[in-house]
């Protein structure tokens, strides 16, 4: 029997302080800017931690018989014959969205920086929003010339973009 390879956490290799090097953005007229980070508690940042370790055992959810007709696609569509396998959860079959799959209710629906995500569509929308604990990301029906009016109201109030390079 060959030898597996044996699964690696990131915790368990031995890091030296002085090898880590954090890029982030890089502005050349300004030099070195740090993305701002959000204002988190520590059940926040817990539940981040829970979340992203779902994500990595989440499987991918599939549609009946996708690897069958291209013509339907990988995107999850749910099952409804009446003699389906995959609707009556039979054991060979790949598993079905449910709610064990689901992240912590404190961290739902946050992007992965851990920024509440605010959809904005113009300049009056970022007044009151609060830059330790949303970030904005503009919608992309919006031109150039506002785009950049948002962009610049954004970094006065030092709020977060979340597609800024888009």
């Amino acid at each position: 029997m060959p030898d597996q390879a044996k699964k690696v956490k990131k915790e368990d290799v031995p890091v030296d302080e002085e090898e880590i090097e954090i890029v982030d953005e890089v502005d050349e007229e300004q030099g070195y800017r740090v993305k701002l980070k959000p204002d988190l508690s520590k059940e926040e940042i817990k539940a981040m931690n829970l979340r992203s370790q779902i994500d990595d055992n989440r499987p991918k959810f599939r549609r009946q018989e996708w690897f069958r007709y291209k013509r339907l696609g990988i995107e999850w569509r749910r099952s409804v014959g009446i003699s389906s396998k995959m609707r009556r959860n039979y054991k060979y079959r790949v598993n079905m969205p449910s709610i064990g799959y689901r992240s912590p209710k404190a961290v739902r629906g946050r992007h992965p920086s851990g920024f509440e995500d605010i959809l904005v569509y113009n300049t009056k929308e970022l007044e009151g929003l609060d830059p330790k604990r949303q970030a904005i990301r503009i919608a992309h029906t919006v031109g150039t010339r506002k785009r950049g009016d948002i962009e610049a109201k954004a970094k006065e109030m030092n709020l977060r973009i979340l597609n800024r390079g888009q």
